[in-house]
């Protein structure tokens, strides 16, 4: 008989606080955080952020020039490190907006450019004054990233991004110094081809970064089953773009499945440096579930957990909470928890929901020991080591364990 589920919630922080202890925890954690003052206009219908219920934020008033100059200030007391880059806009105690629909961003980019010596990386689907960015790319060589979320040119753009830039827009964006990577998917055939084959004729240099899109909760039924559709398709689309060897450096991103595949080597050898015993419980989403049997059969436990707090398709262990993991524990008594579960944004051994793992003993009765070896840094090692378009067309749709890799059942 399974043992009640513990309720877990986290700890508010911020009732009753001002706001800009909301900015202070942001900029505390590597952000910039501008606020439009509300939630983000353009209404996306892929955005990750349609259900962030599961976190607590507390959205600033729209910020002030005085407001500016306090993050300024604040940013600048903190010690420059020539390899960071501050990401413009909070994400964590606030929601994802687009903060370049803010009628100062460009003003307020160019003051973080001149009047700190930090560098900057930011997000937009393309509300940049053309002229401006360009400017100060070629003024400020290397301190901006740029990633432009092109998401696609294509067909399905007016129904995923009614209020987005239109093409002719975006293409004058990337035609110039300033973007450093284009982010764009696939959506089914000859989507994300045609994108990359248009995105190179226009800039050479910068990052094709392509993959396919994960239906989480909150996403429309329609809008899910087109990003499916994208997943089914990618093969096919990523062997045509590699037929073309465009010169533009080609990086694929996809689901953690093929991930964890690319990677399985890796990630077997860390296991393997661990030392557990066959009975030793180990938590872990589907996709090492999968890598861990196929090549680590009955050497531990492994307790797969669903990504029940994000939804739909995910399957990622950095992205696990403390209330998952507790609604699969039936007898278990001790159980192994890699640490990139409980270093988010939201402190130290906390998840991304900002349950404690002292919490979770506490109200579940079971004891914990941390895989610190599995932490985030070894985990976002991972992701980006075999990012490329050449790996996944290479190691993965022309490995001959892939297909079987795939078809591995996970508990239900």
């Amino acid at each position: 008989m399974s043992r009640p589920l513990p309720i877990l919630q986290p700890t508010k922080i911020l009732a009753g606080k001002d706001y800009r202890e909301v900015l202070n925890q942001e900029m505390d954690a590597g952000k910039i955080p501008i606020s439009l003052g509300k939630n983000c206009p353009v209404k996306c219908e892929f955005c990750y952020e349609t259900d962030h219920s599961y976190r607590e934020t507390l959205e600033p008033p729209k910020t002030t020039q005085e407001d500016w100059a306090y993050i300024l200030d604040y940013l600048n007391k903190k010690p420059t490190d020539p390899t960071q880059f501050w990401c413009l806009g909070g994400n964590e105690y606030m929601e994802w907006t687009d903060l370049f629909l803010h009628p100062k961003a460009m003003e307020w980019v160019e003051d973080f450019l001149k009047y700190t010596d930090k560098n900057l990386t930011f997000f937009t689907v393309g509300f940049v004054h053309v002229p401006k960015v360009h400017q100060l790319a070629a003024q400020y060589p290397g301190r901006i990233n740029f990633e432009l979320s092109v998401i696609t040119l294509g067909d399905h753009r007016q129904r995923l991004m009614p209020h987005a830039p239109a093409v002719k827009h975006l293409l004058k964006v990337l035609d110039g110094p300033a973007v450093s990577s284009a982010n764009f998917y696939s959506f089914g055939d000859q989507t994300m081809s045609k994108d990359a084959a248009m995105i190179s004729e226009v800039n050479q240099k910068c990052v094709l970064w392509m993959g396919c899109l994960t239906p989480v909760r909150g996403i429309k039924p329609e809008t899910a089953d087109l990003m499916r559709q994208g997943r089914t398709a990618l093969p096919q689309e990523a062997r045509r773009i590699y037929d073309l060897a465009l010169p533009n450096m080609t990086t694929i991103h996809t689901e953690a499945y093929i991930t964890a595949f690319l990677n399985r080597r890796r990630i077997v050898n860390e296991f393997d440096k661990l030392e557990l015993d066959k009975k030793d419980t180990v938590i872990v989403a589907g996709s090492v579930y999968k890598i861990l049997n196929m090549y680590r059969k009955r050497r531990a436990r492994y307790l797969y957990v669903p990504n029940t707090t994000l939804g739909g398709d995910s399957d990622c262990t950095v992205l696990l909470t403390f209330d998952d993991i507790a609604r699969r524990i039936t007898k278990e008594k001790l159980v192994h928890i890699p640490k990139c579960v409980m270093q988010s944004g939201r402190g130290p051994y906390r998840d991304i929901a900002g349950v404690s793992l002292d919490d979770f003993i506490r109200k579940t009765g079971v004891k914990v020991r941390v895989l610190h070896k599995i932490d985030t840094n070894f985990a976002n090692r991972q992701l980006y080591r075999n990012g490329f378009l050449k790996n996944y067309v290479e190691d993965y749709l022309r490995h001959p364990l892939a297909q079987p890799y795939e078809a591995l059942s996970v508990p239900a």
